[in-house]
């Protein structure tokens, strides 16, 4: 019998779940901390009730899962805090589901062979918004990764990017809008109305433990685990406040997110290879394969191309470690470069591996690609080693590898 204890507490409204699960029978029950606030007081003792209630202990746990957010600061530490601490106690895995990928699943049952377009309320007119479509029962395919928009940039982003989505999965034919950020998006765009962007499911909807545990049920059984020390909260607002330098200089309020660019981070497929090819070729001197580019993808690599409606800017492949995230490879196209891109993409990978419980990113460069090595170290990566005679070099030379490092600060 597996059984998951799961934790959500992202939003205003708090869940606590237990999932058990024996061959094909899964049953959940959950319960709700009443209330906007005491979710750290009241889990607890709201798990221990569900246990009870059923003639179980927490020694008769499998796991245990938490919503990682993005969401309140304190409610999300609070929910990996809890997650970590029973993990710890009794020496089981611990397995963290993003809160958009959460609130997907509640609506992808319904709506199967739609787009999901998820917003979450993210406070100062502002929400988190993900884009998801459902294969599966319970496999969802992350189509645009989560990010902070200001909710009256929505529509912009939407404008931007969705012809991309769909382009990426053309088998769907349809938009579904699911969550309380759409509220959000409806109050600052009066004139818009939602249901000429798509079907309209649940504009009350917030992640719950149930969905949670379902989906840690699926990572479960696919082995992505991670280690109670590893685990950690999936934050998009990386600065909530002005320092006084820069309030005194004339920044006043809190930071804002920034408008979308209209470059599309997109996850690479086969079909992309071809240009992802020439662009390499184009910026290297000993460039990947096609079959290196192949092999990747067919490792489950964390591979992404950033396009416009031009074409194909950049892309980037990273192996997932238990600990940190090895940067492969990357590369922004000549008419692309010194244009942010590179760091737009280094900075999703970051997003991505802070938000798996990594303690960090590394990756090798030569030491005579003197401009990459200053843009690495403009973004916080130091040397840790070398890698000798690591790279083909010019008339059958070969060349050393710096290692570098970005290590990350975790709440």
């Amino acid at each position: 019998m597996t059984r998951i204890l799961a934790f959500e507490t992202s939003t205003s409204t708090g869940t606590v779940a237990l999932l058990s699960a024996q061959g094909t029978t899964v049953s959940v029950t959950q319960r709700t901390v009443e209330g906007s606030t005491g979710h750290a007081a009241a889990i607890l003792p709201l798990a221990d009730s569900i246990l009870s209630e059923l003639n179980l202990t927490q020694k008769d746990l499998t796991a245990v899962a938490f919503g990682q957010g993005p969401g309140a600061f304190t409610g999300v530490r609070v929910a990996c805090g809890v997650a970590q601490g029973i993990a710890m106690a009794l020496d089981i895995p611990v397995l963290q589901i993003g809160a958009l990928t959460a609130v997907a699943s509640q609506a992808a049952v319904h709506h199967p062979g739609a787009l999901l377009y998820v917003a979450l309320d993210a406070r100062m007119d502002e929400v988190y918004f993900g884009v998801f479509a459902c294969v599966s029962p319970l496999e969802l395919v992350v189509v645009q990764p989560p990010v902070l928009v200001a909710a009256v940039d929505v529509l912009l982003l939407l404008k931007q990017r969705q012809s991309f989505w769909f382009q990426r999965l053309p088998q769907r034919s349809s938009v579904t809008l699911v969550g309380e950020g759409w509220g959000v998006v409806q109050q600052m765009c009066p004139d818009q109305v939602l249901s000429e962007i798509g079907v309209v499911d649940n504009l009350l909807a917030r992640p719950e433990a149930g969905a949670v545990a379902m989906l840690a049920l699926q990572a479960l059984k696919a082995g992505l685990t991670l280690l109670p020390e590893h685990a950690a909260p999936m934050y998009l607002r990386d600065k909530v406040a002005f320092t006084t330098l820069e309030r005194a200089r004339g920044d006043g309020g809190n930071p804002r997110a920034q408008a979308p660019s209209a470059a599309a981070l997109l996850p690479m497929l086969k079909a992309d290879l071809p240009e992802v090819v020439a662009l390499e070729a184009s910026v290297q001197s000993f460039p990947w394969t096609y079959k290196n580019f192949e092999d990747a993808l067919e490792a489950g690599y964390e591979a992404w191309v950033l396009r416009t409606g031009e074409g194909l800017l950049g892309f980037f492949i990273a192996m997932m470690a238990p600990d940190v995230a090895h940067l492969l490879v990357i590369a922004v196209a000549p008419d692309g470069q010194r244009r942010g891109y590179g760091r737009q993409m280094l900075e999703d990978l970051t997003r991505q591996s802070r938000g798996t419980g990594r303690e960090g990113i590394v990756l090798e460069v030569r030491p005579s690609n003197l401009r990459a090595c200053a843009f690495y170290q403009a973004e916080g990566f130091v040397q840790i080693g070398v890698r000798r005679d690591y790279y083909p070099a010019a008339k059958g030379q070969r060349e050393d590898a710096l290692i570098l490092k970005k290590s990350f600060d975790h709440p």
